[in-house]
């Protein structure tokens, strides 16, 4: 439903009865991804490697009147996350919508001497995380007919930046991932897209700023529009993916990123 409020046009969406996914649901972009899946009255699991984090968003939903459970849950680990996809659907019945958004980073460091143990903890996550969570999810969406997924993956998934080799390895490998999937299951009514987001307020990106004003001010001056994004305009995009306003769309890359890698 599209409605103005001043001279904005803004877009609400009813996911009434609908089941949503969230992995890296604790916080963030996963986080405001749940809360709006919730606002849109779908039911939401919301799923994450922090108990901590994974209750405060628990907390956050039930508070707006939204329903949803918490599972702790690690998606580098195969069992972990089909076992949160099982509770999932055990609990709501089915499965309709799945935000892949589980991820990690690394200091930046040359390629050459990225630490083998660092590069696998990178590619568990970020690349083997989204495989492991779509292969228990497609089964569960084409028991019910139809279903979108959205995988994140990230600016560092279209264009190389240096001391990310891990990062973006894994994030390529996403796109190249979901673009394959997306084609296995076109005629199955199963969508599978990805959203790229640029620089972003969340904790990652405290983190890869060192969490100083200095080191935030310099990665928003590789932003041309001259901020960073906001985590609700990344779950805006994720919601459109999952409605029928994109029922003609599998096999995309939405690079939200304010221009960065234009």
């Amino acid at each position: 439903m599209f409605y103005r409020r001043g001279n904005k046009m803004s877009v609400s969406f009813d996911y009434s009865g609908k089941v949503a996914l969230v992995t890296g649901a604790g916080t963030g972009i996963g986080r405001e991804t749940a809360l709006a899946f919730a606002k849109a009255k779908a039911y939401v699991a919301i799923i994450g490697r922090s108990e901590n984090n994974i209750q405060e968003t628990l907390r956050l939903v039930t508070e707006m009147g939204g329903q949803a459970i918490a599972i702790q849950a690690d998606v580098s680990q195969e069992d972990s996350i089909k076992a949160a996809i099982e509770k999932t659907v055990e609990t709501f019945g089915k499965l309709d919508f799945a935000f892949n958004n589980a991820g990690i980073e690394h200091k930046a460091i040359p390629a050459a001497d990225i630490p083998s143990e660092e590069w696998d903890r990178i590619i568990s996550t970020n690349l083997n995380g989204v495989f492991f969570s779509m292969k228990h999810e497609i089964p569960a969406m084409l028991k019910s007919g139809s279903g979108s997924i959205v995988n994140t993956a990230s600016g560092a998934g279209v264009k190389g930046f240096p001391g990310n080799g891990a990062y973006c390895a894994s994030k390529f490998g996403l796109i190249g991932l979901s673009k394959a999937a997306a084609l296995d299951y076109a005629k199955q009514h199963l969508r599978i897209n990805v959203v790229a987001p640029g620089i972003i307020e969340t904790p990652m990106m405290q983190r890869f700023t060192g969490g100083t004003e200095e080191g935030r001010e310099t990665a928003i001056a590789q932003e041309p529009v001259g901020r960073a994004g906001h985590p609700k305009e990344i779950a805006g995009t994720v919601l459109w993916l999952c409605s029928d306003l994109a029922a003609f769309t599998t096999g995309s890359v939405f690079v939200v990123d304010g221009g960065q890698t234009a």
